[in-house]
Formats: C-alpha cells, sequence, structure tokens
C-alpha cells in the first residue's frame, strides 16, 4: 500500500510535470495545439483537457469538491481557451497538494464506491488503488502529449 509521504511526492511532481509540459506547449501555435495527431484524445489540448478533467472527476470523489460538468466523452473540449486551462490547471495542482498535505494513513484504507456514468455501473474498489491510479493517468496522459 502506498502512504501518505508517497501521495505528498506525487503530487509535487505532478505539479513540477504540468508546469514544464505547459511551459512547452505554450510555445506552440493554439493551431499546432489543436491539430489533431491521431491520439486518443485527439490534440494536445484535448489531452492535457482531458487529464485535468479527469483530476476533478477522482477529486470530487476522494473529497466533497463537485465533479466537472462535462461527461467523458466531453473531457478533451471541457475547456476551450489555452490560458484558462492553464490557469484551472495550476488552480488545480494547489488543490491536489493541499488534499495530499492532508491525507493520513486512514485514508488509504477501505473500499471507495461510486457511480461510473461512463461505464454505466457501480465500481468499488480499494482507495489505495484508486489513489495510485489517479497519479498514474496523470502520468500516461503526460506522456502522450509529450509523444505529440
Amino acid at each position: 500500500m502506498i502512504s501518505p509521504a508517497h501521495a505528498r511526492l506525487m503530487a509535487a511532481y505532478n505539479e513540477w510535470q504540468n508546469e514544464s509540459l505547459y511551459g512547452a506547449a505554450s510555445g506552440l501555435t493554439d493551431v499546432a495545439r489543436r491539430e489533431d495527431r491521431g491520439a486518443f484524445f485527439g490534440s494536445i489540448h484535448g489531452t492535457l483537457s482531458h487529464v485535468l478533467w479527469g483530476d476533478h472527476m477522482w477529486l470530487s470523489r476522494f473529497t466533497d469538491s463537485p465533479p466537472p460538468p462535462s461527461s467523458i466523452k466531453g473531457s478533451s473540449s471541457w475547456i476551450e481557451g489555452w490560458e484558462a486551462l492553464r490557469a484551472e490547471r495550476k488552480k488545480t495542482d494547489a488543490q491536489i497538494i493541499a488534499w495530499t498535505d492532508g491525507l493520513t494513513e486512514a485514508d488509504f484504507e477501505g473500499d471507495l464506491t461510486w457511480f461510473s456514468a461512463a461505464m454505466n455501473m457501480e465500481i468499488t474498489m480499494p482507495r489505495w488503488i484508486l489513489i495510485t491510479h489517479f497519479f498514474n493517468h496523470q502520468t500516461h496522459h503526460r506522456g502522450q502529449a509529450h509523444a505529440m
């Protein structure tokens, strides 16, 4: 099982990598960021929007924060403007750090149950696995964006 210290390390890593990736992507034109490059979420912008959407969805399951207003199908276009996406990414990274700063060993115990609209079913999984997935999901899609 992972620990609060591991989650805090991953939150700091997440923020660092997002700053780097968003910095590099800011050097591209909006047309280049939105170019369909054959990735699952199409473009760099679409992929980064999806990651941010996913972070909000998972935070809503882990905390009392509201879920994003769109479904997974709309996740790649959740935030259309580049500067708005970048600002929300920065804000969300701070929220993730604050959340991990408050975690205790007990937060990794037991199961979490939620309704997945994407799968149209209720799912139950161990909390520590879901927290691990939360950070792996970010890394997975940042890698896709980097390759584009």
